[in-house]
C-alpha cells in the first residue's frame, strides 16, 4: 500500500527513466538509485549514460541544426512550438511539482510557484524568437548597404544543477530553442526526472527529433565528456566557481567553444536606519531561507545600519523561529530538505565554523528531526567580521552573516567586498540612499524594497566570478547567437587593377 504525505503518494517502487537522443528513448545501462531527501525512500533510477552516448546526442543535435530543421523555420514557426510546451507543462504541472518535491526536497508550495515561472519563460521564449533580430545600416553611402545578423551559435550544451532542477532548466532551454540552436542537456544525476519529463512535453509540442537531447550520468564523466566535446559549440553551465573554471579550461583545451556560465554568489542585502525594518526583517529572512538557502542569489550577507542593528536582529530573529520547516508535501511548509548528504554536512561544518571563529547564534545554527530526512534550522550569525569563514565563502544552505555599516560609502563598500557579484538587494525609504546603491554595488540582479523578485522578461546573469553572459529576456536569446556583418555594394565596382 502506498504511504501518503498530505494527500500525495509516496512511490512503492522508484520511478525508472530511459535517456533522450534524437526524438527517442534509450536504456540499457546502468542506474543511478535517487533516495528522497525528505522521506529516505528510493524514488528514481535514471541511466548512467557513456561518454559514447555523449558523442551520439551531439551527432544528432549536429545533424538537426546542419539540416535546418529548426533554425530554418520562421520565428513564429519556433513560437508556435514554444506555446504548445508552455501549455504542457501547464497540463502537467503537479506530475512536475512532485517529482521536483521527491529528488529535491523542496516544499510542493515553491515547485508549484516555479512551475508557474517555468510556463512563463516559454511564453516570453516564443514572444521572443518573433522578436529576434538584427540592425541595417543605410548611413554607409549610395553604393552600400549594411547589416547585421543574428544567427543561432549551432550546438549548445546545457549542464543544470540540483537545486532548481525544472527552473534553471526552463530558464535557459525556451531562449536557446527561440534562438534556432539545438541541445544537449545534461542535469545533476540527484534530479534527473524533470529534464526527461520535459523532453517528452518537447516532442509532445511538435518539436523535431534531435534538436533536444538529454544525457544522464554524473558531471566528472557525463559533464566533462560534453564540455570538452569538440562539436560543441556554446556550453550553458550553472553552478559552482570552481567548476565553472574547468569549463573554461576545457574550452580552452578543445574548441575555444563559447560559454555562458551562471556561478555562485555571496549576496548583500542592505539595510539603512530609514527603512520598513518590519517589511525588510521578512525580506532578509525570505532571502536567506528560500529553497533551503540553496539558491545562487540567496542574501546571505546583511549589512544593516548599525543605530537600528540590534532592534533589526530582533525583529529577523522573531521571523526566522516562525519559518515553518518539515515535510515539504505539507502545503504550509516553507523550508524543506538539504538536497544532498554532502550539501549538509558541508553546511553543518561552515555552521560549525563560524561558532568556533567566534561568531554568535542569535537564532538557528542546528540540524532539525522532521520525521526522516536532512533539514537545518535557518540560522542568524551577528558579530560577523570580514575575515571570517561564513563571511567570505558560499555555503549554500540557510545561513546568514550579519554585519553593522555606519555610512553609505561603508555599506557600498562592505557590499563589494566579495569575489562574487550576482545579486544585491537594498532596502530605504531614502530613494537617494538606494539609487546610489543600486548604481555602485556589482551585482548582475538588483532589488529595490524587494527581493527575489522579476520575471523573464529582464535578463539574469552576474558581475567578477560569479559568471558569464546573460540568460532570459531578449538578451537570453541573443547569447545563443553570433552576429554576422554582411556589406552588400549596390553600385559599379571602382576597378583596383587599371585595364
Amino acid at each position: 500500500m502506498h504511504e501518503t504525505r498530505h494527500g500525495v503518494a509516496l512511490p512503492e517502487t522508484p520511478r525508472e527513466f530511459g535517456f533522450f537522443i534524437n526524438g527517442g528513448w534509450r536504456g540499457d545501462r546502468d542506474l543511478f538509485e535517487r533516495n528522497s531527501p525528505s522521506h529516505d525512500i528510493p524514488v528514481t533510477r535514471t541511466s548512467r549514460c557513456t561518454p559514447e552516448d555523449v558523442n551520439d546526442a551531439v551527432a544528432a543535435a549536429r545533424e538537426a541544426f546542419e539540416d535546418r530543421r529548426w533554425s530554418g523555420l520562421a520565428g513564429g514557426a519556433r513560437a508556435a512550438v514554444l506555446l504548445r510546451a508552455a501549455e504542457g507543462i501547464r497540463q502537467r504541472r503537479e506530475e512536475i511539482a512532485t517529482w521536483e518535491v521527491l529528488e529535491n526536497g523542496k516544499p510542493i508550495s515553491q515547485a508549484r510557484g516555479e512551475i508557474d515561472h517555468c510556463v512563463a519563460c516559454f511564453e516570453t521564449a516564443a514572444g521572443a524568437a518573433r522578436l529576434l533580430h538584427g540592425e541595417s545600416f543605410n548611413n554607409l553611402g549610395d553604393s552600400l548597404f549594411g547589416m547585421v545578423l543574428r544567427e543561432p551559435v549551432g550546438v549548445v550544451g546545457l549542464i543544470t544543477p540540483w537545486n532548481f532542477p525544472f527552473l534553471i532548466l526552463c530558464e535557459r532551454v525556451p531562449f536557446i530553442l527561440a534562438s534556432g540552436c539545438t541541445l544537449v542537456v545534461k542535469p545533476s544525476e540527484m534530479t534527473s526526472a524533470t529534464t526527461l519529463i520535459l523532453a517528452d512535453i518537447l516532442a509532445g509540442a511538435g518539436l523535431p527529433a534531435g534538436v533536444y537531447n538529454v544525457v544522464t550520468g554524473t558531471g566528472s564523466s557525463i559533464g566533462r565528456a560534453l564540455t570538452e566535446h569538440p562539436d560543441v559549440d556554446m556550453l550553458s553551465f550553472t553552478g559552482s566557481t570552481a567548476v565553472g573554471r574547468s569549463c573554461v579550461r576545457a574550452s580552452a583545451d578543445s574548441n575555444l567553444k563559447k560559454l555562458g556560465l551562471e556561478l555562485g554568489g555571496k549576496n548583500p542585502i542592505i539595510v539603512f536606519a530609514d527603512a520598513n525594518l518590519e517589511d525588510a526583517a521578512d525580506g532578509v529572512a525570505f532571502g536567506i531561507s528560500f529553497n533551503t538557502g540553496q539558491c545562487c542569489v540567496s542574501s546571505s550577507r546583511l549589512i544593516v545600519e548599525r543605530s537600528v542593528a540590534e532592534k533589526f536582529e530582533n525583529l529577523l530573529a522573531e521571523k526566522m523561529k516562525k519559518i515553518r520547516v518539515g515535510d515539504p508535501f505539507d502545503p504550509q511548509t516553507q523550508v524543506g530538505a538539504i538536497t544532498t548528504a554532502a550539501q549538509n554536512d558541508t553546511i553543518l561544518n561552515y555552521i560549525a565554523k563560524g561558532k568556533a571563529e567566534g561568531a554568535r547564534v542569535v537564532v538557528g545554527g542546528n540540524a532539525l528531526q522532521c520525521g526522516g530526512g536532512r533539514f537545518i534550522a535557518p540560522t542568524l550569525f551577528s558579530g560577523v567580521t570580514p575575515s571570517m569563514t561564513i563571511a567570505r565563502e558560499e555555503i549554500f544552505g540557510p545561513v546568514l552573516s550579519s554585519f553593522h555599516f555606519d555610512t553609505l560609502d561603508e555599506a557600498i563598500a562592505m557590499a563589494n567586498d566579495t569575489v562574487y557579484g550576482l545579486a544585491a538587494s537594498v532596502w530605504s525609504r531614502n530613494i537617494n540612499h538606494a539609487l546610489d546603491v543600486t548604481r555602485r554595488v556589482r551585482a548582475g540582479r538588483f532589488w529595490v524594497n524587494t527581493i527575489m523578485a522579476g520575471g523573464p522578461e529582464t535578463p539574469t546573469g552576474g558581475f567578477k566570478q560569479s559568471g558569464w553572459g546573460r540568460e532570459t529576456g531578449l538578451l537570453g536569446v541573443e547569447e545563443y547567437t553570433q552576429a554576422k556583418s554582411v556589406h552588400i555594394d549596390t553600385g559599379e565596382r571602382s576597378h583596383w587593377i587599371s585595364s
